[in-house]
């Protein structure tokens, strides 16, 4: 998110590289990406530069991502469990699901409302006398327990993920359809006066975490979604 440093990106690249990932996104970047000091710390990982994706912000990055994990520094995130990089990030390994790890600002991490695109969080324990990682090292360790995970699944031929009852992986919603959900949601709350507008922007926050926990399949937002047509329509039948 926002990469300030072109010498960072650079060293991000080779880290992915490293632990075998390629797929790099930069949200809104502050700086020259492919810059001689980028491609000079990217070592052998230039290609992984020249493919990077530029995005305008966080929700088109994770559009198409069905499990998102964001990272900070903080000790507690919107009412969330801090889990280890290795607690949480096996979880993006499930098969056939496009999954996100988030990182912020070198400067100022994620906001709530970024960190409130993410399922989980994770933040990296370090010593108390000198907490803070630079971003291209926390790229580097998380990418490291991300590649562990995957190596000791490939071995003990364990396959991550929610089941459903005939053993087949649950097929979750992308963050688009949460993101278009969530809109559709507070717009129905507040026509029926469940939801306020001095109020709404907390509330949704709140009612995101909720959906967020119960990773839900495009199935049930869609049902969601009819749900909130009928009430629509039920509210327009019943105005003066």
């Amino acid at each position: 998110m926002e990469p300030q440093g072109e010498r960072n990106v650079g060293a991000i690249a080779r880290a992915m590289k490293n632990m075998g990932l390629e797929e790099l996104i930069l949200v809104n970047p502050r700086c020259d990406y492919r810059s001689v000091e980028a491609q000079t710390m990217a070592v052998h990982a230039k290609d992984v530069l020249a493919q990077a994706k530029v995005v305008d912000d966080l929700a088109t990055a994770l559009g198409d991502r069905q499990r998102i994990i964001a990272t900070s520094a903080r000790e507690r995130i919107l009412q969330s469990p801090m889990e280890t990089p290795r607690q949480a990030l096996p979880w993006l390994l499930a098969p056939n699901l496009k999954s996100a790890l988030v990182f912020g600002r070198e400067d100022s991490g994620l906001t709530n409302e970024e960190l409130n695109q993410a399922h989980r969080f994770v933040r990296i324990p370090v010593h108390p006398q000198y907490p803070s990682l630079n971003l291209s090292q926390a790229v580097m360790v998380c990418t490291y327990e991300l590649y562990q995970a995957s190596l000791a699944m490939e071995t003990n031929n364990q396959v991550p993920g929610d089941r459903l009852e005939d053993g087949s992986t649950m097929p979750l919603a992308t963050n688009a359809q949460l993101d278009s959900y969530c809109q559709h949601l507070e717009k129905t709350l507040l026509n029926i006066e469940v939801l306020y507008p001095h109020t709404a922007r907390s509330k949704m926050a709140k009612f995101r975490r909720i959906y967020q926990r119960a990773a839900l399949n495009s199935e049930e937002v869609a049902l969601l979604r009819g749900i909130l047509g009928q009430i629509d329509w039920l509210a327009q039948q019943i105005k003066p």
